[in-house]
């Protein structure tokens, strides 16, 4: 079976190289059903409408640091610049309260409804 996509994913974190990590993980564990592209990370919401404006990505995903309104802020963003864009909030504190596996399992658990939708 062919995998599903590419998908191009950006992200929206304050620790970038934390975001690599964890992204590359889940596109590792999955990558026999989807191909995911994670094509760029922005470190602040001033940096997500050109962020979104350069790479028109299928997925966004905030990180766990921002609250749930920058995180709703971040996604509006996203859904102006490019429509139909599917975004996701991990939930806020995840990566301090529970973990590295718990973030990656959380969008393990969400991407096969997140892109099917």
């Amino acid at each position: 079976m062919t995998p599903k996509g590419p998908y191009k994913l950006c992200t929206v974190n304050t620790a970038p190289d934390r975001a690599k990590l964890l992204i590359g993980r889940v596109v590792e564990d999955v990558k026999d059903t989807y191909t995911i592209k994670h094509v760029e990370n922005c470190e602040r919401v001033e940096d997500v409408r050109s962020m979104c404006e350069r790479n028109q990505p299928d997925v966004l995903f905030c990180a766990s640091m921002w609250t749930k309104e920058e995180s709703d802020e971040i996604q509006r963003i996203a859904r102006e610049i490019v429509p139909g864009i599917r975004t996701m909030a991990i939930p806020q504190g995840l990566q301090v309260e529970k973990g590295p596996d718990a973030v990656v399992d959380f969008v393990k658990g969400k991407w096969p409804s997140l892109v099917a939708a």
